[in-house]
């Protein structure tokens, strides 16, 4: 039974949270005597407020039960990105509703895909607003909330159970609790770090934080129309490069690679596999640009490198237009789109892991048709899977695959032609953001119809919460 006092508890706690990134952005804007000052001031009050409500009234929760940690995560992001879209709907411009909820989910989830046309009309305060939907995004709302919270009975192991995959627990090797305090030193240490490298290297500090929000948080947001491509600057592509495939990896691992345990990013053959495999793409499609005289060989390196490490860890910054690449390229660079990075990093899709797992109880499968007395386990770095997580992870590719095929057939239905319906929904359900077509990586969904908007940002809070939390809450609420 869950009650519905905790759950608004703990919803007035993420409001709160909301209002201080806010409240930010409304002094980055009052600092520059901006347009947005009023839309994001209304908005930071507002969210202020409701939040302050259920703060003040409803009693202190001593223990939290599994089934509110799930209600409160799930409702917690649709929350967040309905406050999120305030200050975009009330400064108006091209923030219709339609739009206004889009950009936000879009955010918020992580995807980067954007309905604006003219990035760079928009206040320094609402790019910086935009921005930290990203970071708030990139590492989750909840876990920011666990950041701040005092320890109570079963509020940490219950929002873990919602918000942390099974899968991605295993490549952390410690206790539960110390989970969150992982992910934010990795997460904090990795924006800091990449902020001060691309100051250096020329950006301005407002550029060069934003840009660092949305890679770490492998986004894809940026403060210039062409995306990375406008700074033309390949010492800067060079370390978002860095930055993002590390984004893309286990924040356990690369925690464990700081501070010199053994079980590492070189270390874990998951991860040694999966680099092995980035790598591949980039030399084969690097090859065939050359080969096709799209680039010089340096510049082909350049490019492919910089795509590919884009895509396949969801951030969606660009530096070319790949929609103009051979077949063999952008078909190589969907899969990507659909493989993504590790579980236990802040990329989206459906994880390299569970590829990589699937393909391993694949072989488990044909040993025991030939040997159907033999008895065979799964193991990844030592460690055996056991039968119920192997399962969880073929439902969930089923269901992954499942929900791209219908996301696509209604759009098409809605008058989206047949390609952008295609990547717009690997593109969405991803969190990967730029696609083919209409929605490539210099384009934007400006053009789609307005229910089709509010599908796909559907589409982004089913890839962001991994679609079996939320399928998850139906049944729950089904039930009563």
């Amino acid at each position: 039974m869950v009650r519905n006092r905790v759950v608004i508890k703990y919803l007035g706690y993420i409001l709160l949270f909301n209002a201080l990134f806010l409240f930010i952005a409304a002094l980055i804007s009052l600092y520059q005597r901006e347009s947005s000052l009023n839309a994001l001031l209304f908005s930071a009050t507002m969210c202020a407020a409701l939040g302050t409500f259920p703060y003040l009234f409803i009693e202190k929760v001593e223990e939290l039960r599994f089934h509110e940690g799930l209600a409160i995560s799930v409702l917690g992001w649709l929350l967040t990105c309905i406050v999120g879209m305030m200050p975009y709907y009330i400064w108006g411009g091209e923030f219709t509703l339609a739009n206004a909820f889009f950009e936000s989910v879009s955010g918020f989830t992580t995807t980067g895909a954007s309905i604006l046309t003219d990035v760079e009309v928009l206040p320094m305060g609402l790019l910086f607003w935009r921005s930290a939907t990203s970071f708030i995004g990139g590492v989750g709302i909840i876990l920011f909330v666990l950041l701040v919270l005092p320890e109570k009975k079963g509020v940490q192991s219950s929002f873990y159970r919602a918000e942390v995959s099974d899968l991605s627990k295993m490549s952390f090797r410690t206790r539960s609790r110390h989970i969150v305090r992982i992910i934010a030193i990795v997460y904090f240490t990795l924006i800091i770090t990449e902020t001060i490298l691309l100051k250096l290297l020329g950006m301005s500090f407002f550029d060069a934080v934003c840009h660092s929000f949305s890679t770490i948080a492998t986004s894809g947001f940026s403060t210039r129309n062409q995306s990375i491509a406008a700074f033309n600057n390949v010492r800067i592509e060079m370390i978002i490069t860095i930055f993002m495939l590390l984004s893309s990896m286990h924040f356990g691992l690369v925690y464990a690679t700081m501070t010199g345990k053994k079980h590492n990013i070189f270390t874990s053959r998951p991860s040694r596999m999966y680099m092995i495999l980035v790598a591949g793409g980039i030399l084969l499609i690097a090859l065939q640009l050359f080969n096709e005289a799209q680039y010089s060989l340096g510049d082909s390196f350049r490019y492919a490198a910089f795509q590919v490490v884009s895509l396949t860890s969801t951030t969606g910054l660009a530096t070319a237009d790949t929609s103009l690449w051979p077949l063999f390229s952008i078909v190589l660079l969907i899969y990507f789109s659909f493989q993504c990075g590790m579980v236990g990093s802040t990329a989206g899709g459906i994880k390299f892991d569970r590829i990589y797992l699937f393909f391993h109880s694949v072989s488990k499968q044909l040993k025991l048709i030939l040997h159907p007395n033999g008895i065979y386990a799964v193991r990844m770095d030592k460690r055996t899977i056991e039968h119920e997580l192997e399962l969880q992870v073929m439902v969930f590719i089923i269901l992954y695959i499942f929900t791209f095929f219908v996301t696509a057939l209604l759009l098409t239905l809605m008058g989206v032609d047949g390609v952008t319906a295609f990547s717009a929904s690997f593109a969405t359900l991803g969190n990967v953001g730029p696609g083919y077509g209409d929605v490539s990586s210099f384009g934007n969904y400006a053009a789609m119809p307005d229910a089709a908007k509010y599908l796909l940002s559907a589409n982004m809070l089913l890839g962001r919460l991994e679609i079996m939390n939320i399928f998850a809450l139906f049944m729950m609420a089904g039930r009563k």
